[in-house]
């Protein structure tokens, strides 16, 4: 059990608890919105009313939502020990907030000093008055029964590694050294990551311009050549430099792609699912600005995000709205010497940064992605030139997606081989299959996964 004592400082006094109910309401209508509409936690917090709240409050309703989906599974499970009836269909929303004061009460990195009491004031902020008791008298033997109450519900894989019990029966089947530590892993609050410019800096200055101008560390990582971990979390407009373009926050195993496709000054460099842009930027910047980038997407509207980190990085592209999988509708016909397939996918490797996608996801939606997959290979594969190279990358953990795919696409096309991947490669874990994949939590990276081809030769 965590310290339950009191913590001093302004969040004990009234006026911030008030702020603490309004924190936790916004919190549950954003839990709601996953759970119940199958929303993204992003999209529902950027649709929550914050006027007149703080940086520090918006960032609080921010943490108390995405602890309390991370977690949801096994407060669902808590609850049905603690409520004498499950709740209503209707008062779903009491379900959000319950979970979030259960999240408070549960993480000792939060303090619990009022988490009772504005759970309950927050049940008044959002119409329940009539579940005030409810809430109270919930949360309030969960404090005094927690060991018993936790005891009783870990027996259920779902309760324990808050993970639907279609995607651990999965993990276990592809993964069975590695999938209790995969899902421990994204349970786990995931570091910031930075990718440093080398157009513009160093990793070593660029680590020494945090620490003296923030008082922040970071850490590198032995093959990601360009990635700083911050040892504490900061907002991306804060960093130094960041508006000028000297780093761009992205995960280090994102940032393998650049590297492992190796795209060299001169050549004609195509991004097939380009947006948000990181991997299109980053490409740019290993090549030192000297390629002729082609960025596609099939939204146009996503396609602004790729604009904007271009101009933000002073960096020029062309940039495409079209399908992958319809190549006549926008190739001009002249093929590329580099191609890569950031393919749409489960999201599975990325769970720690998006607790949401263990509600947005079933076990139906694989097959349909992995057909998706096949067909971006089939269709993108006539426009590499020969003696060209192709990356096809998910940030998936499911072999589904990943050396199944690529695994048909080989056996289908002779003429294509496999590449070596470099043994550098951050703790990546060998299926036994074509590529590699890197795993959650070895080295504090999502999830992702890479396999190199080529056709021909010059």
């Amino acid at each position: 059990m965590k310290d339950r004592s009191p913590r001093r400082g302004t969040a004990g006094t009234g006026q911030h608890d008030a702020g603490g109910a309004l924190n936790r309401a916004i919190a549950a209508r954003a839990v709601l919105a996953v759970i119940d509409q199958g929303a993204t936690l992003d999209a529902a917090l950027a649709t929550a009313d914050t006027a007149g709240m703080d940086d520090r409050d918006r960032a609080h309703a921010k943490a108390l939502a995405f602890g309390a989906v991370r977690w949801h599974l096994r407060h669902q499970a808590i609850l049905a020990e603690l409520l004498n009836r499950p709740l209503r269909n209707r008062d779903r929303i009491l379900e959000a907030l319950l979970s979030v004061g259960l999240f408070q009460l549960g993480d000792p990195e939060q303090p619990d000093y009022a988490a009772v009491s504005t759970t309950v004031e927050a049940a008044r902020l959002l119409g329940q008055e009539r579940a005030v008791g409810l809430v109270n008298a919930a949360l309030r033997r969960y404090q005094r029964e927690a060991p018993a109450l936790l005891a009783r519900v870990m027996e259920s894989a779902e309760a324990r590694y808050a993970h639907p019990a279609w995607l651990i029966r999965q993990l276990q089947h592809d993964w069975p050294e590695h999938w209790a530590e995969v899902l421990e892993a994204n349970q786990r609050q995931p570091p910031l990551w930075l990718r440093v410019n080398s157009m513009r800096s160093s990793v070593g200055d660029y680590a020494a311009r945090l620490q003296s101008e923030l008082g922040i560390a970071a850490a590198t990582l032995p093959g990601a050549g360009q990635a700083l971990r911050l040892e504490t979390a900061v907002a991306a407009g804060k960093l130094p430099g960041f508006a000028e373009g000297l780093v761009t926050v992205q995960d280090a195993a994102s940032q393998l792609a650049a590297g492992l496709l190796d795209p060299q000054p001169g050549m004609r460099v195509l991004d097939a699912c380009a947006a948000p842009g990181g991997k299109s930027t980053h490409l740019l910047e290993y090549a030192g600005g000297e390629i002729e980038l082609t960025a596609l997407d099939v939204s146009a509207e996503r396609l602004r995000m790729v604009e904007a980190n271009l101009a933000r990085l002073g960096l020029k592209a062309q940039l495409l709205a079209g399908d992958a999988t319809t190549p006549e509708r926008w190739w001009d016909g002249r093929p590329f010497d580099r191609i890569l397939v950031d393919a749409p996918c489960s999201a599975t490797g990325v769970i720690r940064r998006h607790p949401d996608i263990r509600f947005l996801r079933r076990a139906s939606d694989v097959p349909a992605l992995a057909a998706r997959q096949a067909l971006l290979l089939d269709k993108l594969l006539p426009l590499l030139c020969p003696g060209g190279q192709l990356l096809y990358s998910t940030c998936s953990l499911l072999r589904a997606e990943n050396d199944a795919v690529v695994g048909s696409f080989l056996g289908a096309h002779p003429d294509v081989r496999e590449l070596p991947l470099p043994d550098t490669l951050p703790d990546a874990a060998r299926s036994g299959g074509p590529g590699c994949q890197l795993l959650p939590g070895p080295a504090d990276t999502d999830g992702f996964y890479y396999a190199l081809m080529g056709i021909g030769s010059r």
